[in-house]
Protein backbone atom coordinates (compact mmCIF):
# COMPACT_ATOMS: atom_id res chain seq x y z
CA UNK A 1 0.00 0.00 0.00
CA UNK A 2 1.20 3.38 -0.86
CA UNK A 3 -0.13 6.64 -1.33
CA UNK A 4 -0.91 8.75 -4.15
CA UNK A 5 -1.48 12.50 -4.66
CA UNK A 6 -4.90 13.62 -6.43
CA UNK A 7 -8.23 15.74 -6.95
CA UNK A 8 -8.67 14.50 -3.44
CA UNK A 9 -5.42 15.42 -1.73
CA UNK A 10 -3.19 12.33 -1.31
CA UNK A 11 -4.96 9.15 -0.76
CA UNK A 12 -4.15 5.34 -0.06
CA UNK A 13 -3.68 3.00 -2.96
CA UNK A 14 -3.12 -0.47 -3.19
CA UNK A 15 0.01 -2.01 -4.84
CA UNK A 16 -1.29 -1.50 -8.37
CA UNK A 17 -2.12 2.05 -7.63
CA UNK A 18 -5.82 1.45 -7.42
CA UNK A 19 -7.80 3.77 -5.17
CA UNK A 20 -9.34 1.97 -1.63
CA UNK A 21 -11.72 3.02 0.65
CA UNK A 22 -13.24 2.78 3.88
CA UNK A 23 -17.16 1.90 4.84
CA UNK A 24 -18.75 3.82 6.80
CA UNK A 25 -21.22 0.43 7.96
CA UNK A 26 -17.93 -0.98 9.75
CA UNK A 27 -17.85 0.32 13.21
CA UNK A 28 -14.99 -1.53 13.98
CA UNK A 29 -11.95 -3.20 12.61
CA UNK A 30 -14.33 -6.35 11.29
CA UNK A 31 -15.85 -5.79 7.94
CA UNK A 32 -19.37 -5.87 7.43
CA UNK A 33 -19.12 -5.96 3.70
CA UNK A 34 -19.41 -9.70 2.17
CA UNK A 35 -21.61 -11.16 -0.46
CA UNK A 36 -22.94 -8.90 -2.93
CA UNK A 37 -21.13 -6.29 -1.43
CA UNK A 38 -17.93 -7.85 -1.39
CA UNK A 39 -18.33 -8.35 -5.14
CA UNK A 40 -18.56 -4.13 -5.71
CA UNK A 41 -16.55 -3.52 -3.00
CA UNK A 42 -13.62 -5.98 -3.23
CA UNK A 43 -11.61 -6.27 0.29
CA UNK A 44 -7.94 -5.66 0.35
CA UNK A 45 -6.90 -9.30 1.30
CA UNK A 46 -3.40 -10.12 2.40
CA UNK A 47 -1.60 -13.88 3.16
CA UNK A 48 0.81 -12.33 5.20
CA UNK A 49 1.68 -8.73 6.91
CA UNK A 50 0.71 -5.80 4.75
CA UNK A 51 3.45 -3.23 4.12
CA UNK A 52 3.53 -0.04 2.88
CA UNK A 53 5.75 2.64 1.35
CA UNK A 54 5.63 6.01 0.06
CA UNK A 55 3.66 8.36 2.74
CA UNK A 56 1.17 5.44 3.85
CA UNK A 57 2.12 4.95 7.76
CA UNK A 58 3.26 1.11 8.48
CA UNK A 59 2.08 1.67 12.06
CA UNK A 60 -1.59 2.71 10.92
CA UNK A 61 -1.52 -0.83 9.08
CA UNK A 62 -3.36 -3.88 10.86
CA UNK A 63 -5.71 -7.01 9.67
CA UNK A 64 -8.87 -8.55 10.22
CA UNK A 65 -10.10 -11.82 9.98
CA UNK A 66 -13.14 -12.00 7.62
CA UNK A 67 -16.59 -13.95 7.78
CA UNK A 68 -14.99 -16.21 4.95
CA UNK A 69 -11.33 -16.98 6.93
CA UNK A 70 -9.35 -14.32 4.79
CA UNK A 71 -7.53 -11.45 6.43
CA UNK A 72 -8.36 -8.20 4.83
CA UNK A 73 -5.91 -5.26 5.62
CA UNK A 74 -7.04 -2.29 7.66
CA UNK A 75 -5.75 1.28 8.32
CA UNK A 76 -6.25 3.02 10.88
CA UNK A 77 -8.70 0.49 12.17
CA UNK A 78 -11.18 0.33 8.85
CA UNK A 79 -11.12 -2.28 6.63
CA UNK A 80 -10.00 -1.29 3.05
CA UNK A 81 -12.05 -1.85 0.18
CA UNK A 82 -11.47 -1.37 -3.71
CA UNK A 83 -14.28 -0.39 -5.75
CA UNK A 84 -15.30 -2.70 -8.99
CA UNK A 85 -16.82 0.72 -10.69
CA UNK A 86 -12.95 1.89 -10.77
CA UNK A 87 -11.63 0.81 -14.15
CA UNK A 88 -7.79 1.83 -13.84
CA UNK A 89 -5.41 3.24 -10.97
CA UNK A 90 -6.47 6.88 -10.16
CA UNK A 91 -10.06 6.65 -10.62
CA UNK A 92 -11.76 7.55 -7.20
CA UNK A 93 -15.61 6.67 -8.92
CA UNK A 94 -16.69 5.05 -5.38
CA UNK A 95 -16.16 8.53 -3.73
CA UNK A 96 -19.00 9.41 -1.55
CA UNK A 97 -21.47 6.93 -2.99
CA UNK A 98 -23.83 5.24 -0.59
CA UNK A 99 -24.38 1.85 -1.35
CA UNK A 100 -25.27 -1.30 0.90
CA UNK A 101 -26.06 0.81 3.71
CA UNK A 102 -23.83 3.81 4.06
CA UNK A 103 -21.32 5.60 2.51
CA UNK A 104 -17.55 5.34 1.40
CA UNK A 105 -14.91 7.33 1.39
CA UNK A 106 -11.15 7.31 0.23
CA UNK A 107 -8.51 7.64 3.29
CA UNK A 108 -5.91 10.41 3.73
CA UNK A 109 -2.31 9.14 5.16
CA UNK A 110 -3.79 9.52 9.00
CA UNK A 111 -6.38 6.90 8.04
CA UNK A 112 -9.07 9.59 7.50
CA UNK A 113 -12.56 9.77 5.29
CA UNK A 114 -11.85 12.38 2.51
CA UNK A 115 -14.86 14.30 2.50
CA UNK A 116 -14.92 17.45 0.07
CA UNK A 117 -18.76 18.06 0.22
Amino acid sequence: MTATAGKLGTILVDAKGNTLYLFEADKSTQSTCNDSCAAAWPPLLTSGNPTSSGSAKSALLGTTKRSDGKMQVTYNGHPLYGYAGDSKPGDTNGQGLNQFGAAWYVLNTSGQKVDLS
